[in-house]
C-alpha cells in the first residue's frame, strides 16, 4: 500500500470539443486534509465524478487507494464516501431508513455510527425526507457518506446550507478522520472555508491546475499590497525605483496603490527612507487569502498563477 490516496496523471476529460478539464496531475497523500478551489465551471466536478469512477478520462489515469478509478470502481466504492454538489436523496426515506438502505447495499451496518454523527449534527433521523429543510438534507448526505467509515472522503462543496456553528463541527469530524489516517478530498469555491480546514490545497482553473501548494505557502508567494499617500506640496517624479517591482493598480497625483512584488520589500523601505519628507501616510500588508485567490481568476491571457 503506497502513501498516496489519490494519483492523477495526465488527466483529460473532454465533452465533445470542450474540454472539463486538461492534462491535470495531482497526488493526495494519504490522511491529508486537501482543499480543491474553483469556481463553479472550474473542472472541480469534472474531476471528482472520474475519482468516483461516473466519468471515464479522454486520456490520462485516476487512481484512488492504489485502485484504478474507472476499471476498479466497484472495489474502490467500498473504502470511500463522497457527497455531490447536487445532493439528491429519495423524498420518502427518513434518515434511519437511508442508514439502514445504505447499510445493506454496502455490507455493513450503519445506523450505530449514523446515530453518533446525526447526535453530533443535531439532525432528527426519524424526519423524512420530504419534510427536512435543506440543510437537513445536507446533514443527512454528509452522515450517509461517514457513517460507514470510509478511508476517503471526497467532499463536493459539503457545507452547503449548513450553519457556522455546523461548519464548524464537521471540519471537527473531519480533523478526527484525519488523525485516524482517512484523507479528506474537500472541494469548494471560498478559499476561507478551505483554509480553516486544509492544509494543502490545489487551485483549478478552467480545467487546468494553476496551483499546488501547501495554504502557508500561498499566502507567503502573494508579496505586499502597498498604499502610499504623498504630501500636497511635494512634486512627485514620473518613474521610480519601485516601478520594475510594483505592479500598479492606481497612481493619483497624491495616491499610490499597487502589489510589491515578493521578495522586494528591502527595496522598497529604502525607497521610503529616500522619499519620507514627502510621505502622508504609507502601509503594507500581506493580502487576505479570498483576495489571493481571487488573483487567480483575474482575466488574463496567459492563465499563469498571479505573482
Amino acid at each position: 500500500m503506497s502513501n498516496v490516496a489519490i494519483d492523477i496523471q495526465q488527466l483529460t476529460r473532454s465533452y465533445g470539443p470542450r474540454r472539463g478539464v486538461s492534462d491535470v496531475n495531482l497526488k493526495v497523500e494519504r490522511g491529508a486534509l486537501f482543499g480543491f478551489l474553483g469556481p463553479n465551471g472550474a473542472g472541480k466536478t469534472t474531476t471528482i465524478r472520474v475519482l468516483l469512477g461516473f466519468l471515464r478520462p479522454t486520456s490520462g489515469k485516476a487512481t484512488a487507494l492504489d485502485l484504478d478509478c474507472w476499471r476498479q470502481s466497484h472495489t474502490l466504492k467500498h473504502d470511500v464516501g463522497a457527497i455531490p454538489g447536487d445532493l439528491r436523496l429519495w423524498p420518502w426515506l427518513s434518515g434511519r431508513s437511508a442508514l439502514k438502505l445504505f447499510g445493506r447495499i454496502r455490507g455493513k451496518d450503519m445506523l450505530r455510527q449514523g446515530q453518533s454523527l446525526a447526535e453530533e449534527l443535531e439532525l432528527d433521523l426519524s424526519v423524512k425526507v420530504r419534510a427536512m429543510s435543506r440543510g437537513m438534507r445536507q446533514k443527512l448526505g454528509l452522515i450517509l457518506a461517514l457513517a460507514h467509515e470510509p478511508k476517503l472522503l471526497i467532499l463536493d462543496e459539503p457545507t452547503t446550507a449548513l450553519d457556522p456553528l455546523m461548519q464548524d463541527r464537521l471540519r471537527e469530524i473531519l480533523r478526527r478522520r484525519s488523525n485516524l489516517g482517512d484523507t479528506v478530498f474537500f472541494s469548494s469555491h471560498t478559499l476561507g472555508e478551505v483554509q480553516a480546514l486544509c492544509e494543502r490545497v490545489a487551485i483549478v482553473k478552467r480545467g487546468v491546475i494553476v496551483a499546488d501548494t501547501t495554504v502557508s505557502e500561498l499566502a507567503a508567494a502573494a508579496g505586499h499590497d502597498i498604499d502610499i499617500r504623498w504630501s500636497a506640496a511635494t512634486p512627485l517624479p514620473e518613474s521610480t525605483s519601485l516601478d520594475p517591482i510594483v505592479t500598479w493598480k492606481s497612481r493619483e497625483s497624491l495616491a499610490w496603490t499597487g502589489r510589491l512584488r515578493e521578495g522586494e520589500l528591502p527595496q522598497l523601505l529604502a525607497f521610503v527612507a529616500q522619499h519620507r519628507s514627502a510621505m502622508a501616510d504609507l502601509k503594507i500588508a500581506r493580502p487576505d487569502l479570498e483576495t489571493l485567490f481571487m488573483r487567480f481568476y483575474e482575466d488574463d491571457s496567459n492563465g499563469e498563477a498571479p505573482r
